[in-house]
């Protein structure tokens, strides 16, 4: 019987010269027998970021400045990349507060003290993210859209509102948004989409407000509302958005208008 195997493995590449960011992409692992054959795709579980928190709380009187305070070992500051941020024991490729790791990027890697920059890549997730402009163009941080997706197959059942919002560049919904950024090639790259729910949330700084997110590697960023993809499980006219004044989701109709941060990768 002859055999024929062929096997491909998950490999993070780090971040290297000319900006290539760590890579987290599925593979298959497939075995040929002269009786058939077995196809499995293996996709790696990316890594989390933190929240951003490095103080502590005082319950029930206050929160202190440092990651101090009532049973503090039980406490969000003393657990994961930002607590190791606090023990000064966490490499970083880029910048960023806290546990979070970005890189500014225009079609290649630019020093952190660049500004404007086109694009930001997270480090830690490998995401790479768009930055908001302020110039009435395509990219203006005060465009807004209204959700839909004319894809049944992850719509929720519902493919929303078709140019409902008040934007520059495109029609003024998701589906268009994308692809008008897509045909223009942002960083050099075709293959932006909306990001999802757990994506979106995965940017914001927990630790402080309006905006929360680190605004030197994203700035003009909005205290309101940006859609996800994700579509809202217990009514098919809703999908999710994630706040970005204090950093929580919530779900909407899909004919509001918010505003939208595009994403690439995994």
């Amino acid at each position: 019987m002859s055999i024929l195997r062929k096997k491909s493995v998950v490999v993070a590449f780090g971040a290297m010269l000319m900006g290539v960011s760590p890579v987290y992409a599925c593979y298959t692992f497939a075995d040929s027998f002269e009786s058939g054959g077995v196809n499995v795709d293996i996709c790696p579980k990316p890594r989390l970021n933190d929240t951003g928190i490095t103080w502590g709380g005082n319950y029930p009187t206050s929160s202190n400045s440092t990651c101090t305070g009532t049973v503090i070992t039980a406490q969000d500051c003393s657990h994961g990349r930002d607590a190791q941020f606090l023990a000064g024991t966490l490499p970083k490729i880029g910048g960023g507060r806290a546990g979070f790791d970005f890189t500014k990027l225009g079609r290649f890697i630019l020093p952190p003290y660049i500004f404007p920059h086109r694009c930001v890549r997270d480090n830690v997730t490998g995401l790479m993210w768009e930055v908001k402009t302020d110039d009435g163009g395509l990219h203006d941080k005060d465009n807004t859209y209204t959700w839909y997706n004319p894809d049944s197959s992850n719509n929720g059942g519902d493919a929303g509102t078709q140019n409902g919002g008040t934007c520059t560049g495109s029609d003024c919904d998701t589906s268009s948004f994308v692809t008008a950024v897509n045909s223009a090639g942002l960083c050099g790259q075709s293959d932006w989409r909306l990001p999802t729910k757990d994506e979106l949330l995965s940017i914001a700084d927990l630790s402080i407000s309006n905006p929360a997110i680190d605004s030197d590697y994203f700035p003009r960023t909005q205290s309101g509302f940006y859609w996800s993809s994700s579509p809202y499980a217990y009514g098919n006219n809703d999908a999710w958005s994630v706040y970005f004044g204090f950093g929580y989701d919530s779900s909407f109709d899909k004919d509001y208008s918010h505003f939208v941060r595009l994403v690439r990768g995994l």
